[in-house]
């Protein structure tokens, strides 16, 4: 058995491209071997900043003879079919061909392949040049003369297999068996015959950590060191400590110093500077949970003074980074949020929809109205609603787009704003994901759900809707968001009455080639559109909420056939509906509405019931007991039903309706329904449509799957 070793080695790999080339290759490498019959004991994949690793081990010298037989036409078939048969066998003649026979389907044509096994070494050399070639990166290059496109300049392939170099030749870069190390620390080259060997020489002389994983836990514990030393805790950054695992080769964590005057700004602007500029950890202190004057840098290189300099120039960049933003800030502070309201009219939103001043307007008008269902301050809502959208003419979201909002909150309290109308304008665009927290104050509520439904109406006016996994506009994740937000805050909130309710007349560009208004526009399209398609819209999300928390499709479905658009009411219903079924009652009393359904079904197919057909009592009093019984349980279940479905306790009406479960089992054990009495097979059918409309007021059970 051998051993396989690739390294890819090019100039510098973005960071946020590594991990998904690495393992592409290693799914590519494996899957090439595997199609030439070569199975392999493990497969084991590396990447970093200059190179893609792969190690296979357990791979025979060559892969075994294969013999198959490939059945063909039958014979007498047309030429045209025979020459597709001799052409995907490999044969030059019919004659090649065995003719086998059939008892059922005559003579047919078998041709016999035998393929011979082949060298590892030359599967290797010929998959190795395809898959560099056919290697698909979210951008690429070329470089020279040539025409191979990578990621960044290829400068050395090695290929090693059982210690021995696999030579090919890819755009004029030859394989061979020497790599590099780190640049300062360990260049080398480095002559390699194995992984073992090249981890060995790489981690070493070479100082290169190869795995991310190794790099990473080196950056997080070296992190842990240095703030346990200082009394400091890092601002813990998932998604950075995966960054710089791709930037440097030999890891080395150092602390740096800032200026504390720069404490003065938000602590918000510090971090993000640090963050997206300049790839540096800001730190707390241990004591005061407050931002500290410190930073941390993951170097790549091992300092002969511990890192001093290194400090000390990072220091001096970031200074004139948070300079920058000292200038913003400042300048900002002195312009009224009521003042950059003004040029959001300026700011197109969408050409049909007119400016983010008219959005803004809408959302206002909107927020006062939504303000009472919420329990919010209309007079906070509309207020934090005119300013929520303000920041974004400012200097400091110009520079930090992701402080959207964030900014606006901090202008809004130099302003003197209420602090529930400052909050409510950075919480505005919550949730912006699935892990981000939903606004939790009313007057952050109702501007987030304005703000969302907002956009969704004027999308849905102008017929711009989300189209299979096209979104551009992200219309789910404002559906989403309101579904989350009227959920985790349980906001009684009719969605209709919310979608309908008008916004503000603002001047919009033309429509359809004719002035009108936004409002004009929204109430025509709504007119049309809202029930089937946007309220199915926030079912969908709705759905995908629930399912989350365990909860079966077909019940939502079940429940919002009653026309509900109160979403905490329709979860309410689900939770207990769902609960219901997983009771021998609910399955059993499920199953009879099913026999129920299916006659009704059946009867409506001959003809539509009559409108008027009722239960005759006095025919019940002359039936069987069993269909007196089931009457009866109706006639109780259906008065019984109302107060707790009034009241909303659903788990007490599902308790009437396990009522219903005895008498129904009872009636079809015991009772025909088609009697050759033209009169009680009618009543029977009206007993049965009072079964299915009784069950309906919890739930449409003929959406319920089982």
């Amino acid at each position: 058995m051998a051993d396989l070793l690739l390294e890819i080695f090019c100039e510098e790999i973005p960071a946020r491209m590594q991990a998904k080339a690495e393992a592409d290759l290693g799914k590519a490498l494996g899957d090439a071997l595997k199609a030439a019959g070569l199975a392999f004991d493990a497969l084991e994949t590396a990447s970093g900043p200059r190179r893609l690793s792969v190690n296979v081990t357990g791979l025979p010298v060559r892969s075994a003879d294969v013999s198959e037989e490939r059945k063909g036409p039958k014979v007498g078939s047309p030429e045209q079919a025979i020459a597709g048969f001799l052409k995907g066998a490999g044969l030059t003649s019919i004659d090649q061909a065995e003719v086998r026979s059939d008892p059922k389907k005559g003579d047919f044509y078998v041709a016999m392949l035998d393929r011979p096994g082949r060298l590892t070494a030359d599967v290797v050399a010929e998959a190795v040049p395809a898959i560099i070639r056919g290697f698909h990166w979210p951008k690429s290059m070329r470089w020279g003369t040539g025409e191979l496109r990578w990621v960044r300049p290829l400068q050395r392939i090695v290929c090693v297999l059982d210690g021995e170099i696999v030579p090919f030749d890819v755009d004029g870069l030859a394989s061979g068996n020497e790599t590099e190390g780190h640049r300062v620390h360990g260049r080398g080259p480095f002559t390699v015959t194995g992984w073992a060997d090249y981890s060995e020489q790489l981690e070493g002389k070479g100082h290169v950590r190869l795995t991310r994983d190794a790099r990473r836990e080196v950056i997080a514990r070296g992190i842990a060191d240095v703030c346990a030393k200082a009394g400091l805790t890092w601002v813990d950054d998932p998604g950075l400590l995966e960054e710089v695992t791709g930037l440097a080769e030999w890891p080395v964590v150092v602390l740096g110093d800032m200026d504390p005057d720069f404490l003065e700004l938000p602590p918000e602007v510090i971090t993000l500077s640090m963050r997206t500029h300049q790839k540096y950890f800001a730190v707390t202190d241990k004591k005061t949970g407050k931002l500290a004057p410190h930073f941390i840098v993951v170097a790549n290189i091992d300092a002969s003074d511990g890192g001093k300099q290194i400090a000390a120039g990072n220091a001096r960049v970031l200074s004139a980074r948070l300079e920058d933003g000292r200038f913003f800030w400042e300048k900002d502070k002195a312009t009224p949020l009521d003042e950059m309201a003004k040029k959001l009219s300026t700011i197109a939103f969408k050409e049909e929809l007119g400016s983010l001043g008219d959005k803004v307007e809408r959302v206002a008008a909107l927020a006062r109205e939504l303000a009472p269902a919420v329990g919010a301050d209309p007079d906070l809502a509309e207020r934090a609603a005119r300013l929520c959208k303000a920041d974004l003419v400012s200097e400091m979201v110009g520079e930090f787009p992701e402080l959207q909002g964030v900014m606006g909150r901090y202008y809004a309290l130099e302003a003197g704003e209420p602090a529930r109308v400052a909050d409510a304008i950075r919480d505005h665009y919550k949730p912006q994901g699935p892990s981000d927290a939903v606004p939790t104050d009313p007057v952050s509520i109702t501007v987030a759900l304005a703000d969302k439904l907002d956009t969704l109406v004027g999308f849905w006016a102008i017929d711009e809707k989300p189209t299979g996994s096209k979104d551009p506009f992200a219309l789910r994740r404002a559906a989403l968001g309101v579904v989350r937000i009227v959920l985790e805050n349980e906001v009684r909130l009719k969605l209709k009455d919310a979608i309908l309710a008008s916004p503000s007349a603002v001047k919009s560009k033309p429509v359809d080639g004719k002035a009108a208004t936004v409002k004009a526009a929204v109430s025509k399209a709504f007119d049309a559109v809202v029930d089937p398609t946007l309220l199915s819209f926030f079912a969908d999300r709705l759905k995908q909420v629930l399912r989350d928390q365990g909860q079966r499709h077909d019940l939502i479905d079940a429940v919002f056939a009653l026309g509900e658009d109160d979403l905490v009411l329709i979860t309410r219903r689900v939770e207990a509906l769902g609960a219901f079924l997983e009771s021998e009652d609910g399955t059993t009393l499920l199953a009879g509405y099913k026999r129920a359904a299916n006659i009704l079904k059946a009867e409506e197919k001959k003809g539509a019931l009559p409108e008027d057909l009722c239960v005759d009592a006095a025919l019940i009093r002359k039936g069987p007991k069993q269909e007196q019984a089931l009457h009866a349980a109706l006639t109780s279940v259906r008065g019984a039903i109302e107060a707790p479905l009034k009241a909303e306790d659903f788990a007490g009406a599902m308790g009437e309706l396990a009522k219903l479960r005895a008498p129904v089992d009872a009636f079809f054990d015991c009772v025909m329904v088609n009697d050759e009495d033209a009169a009680v097979r009618a009543n029977r059918l009206a007993l049965l449509t009072d079964v299915r409309a009784t069950l309906h007021q919890v739930a449409d059970f003929s959406l319920i799957e089982g």
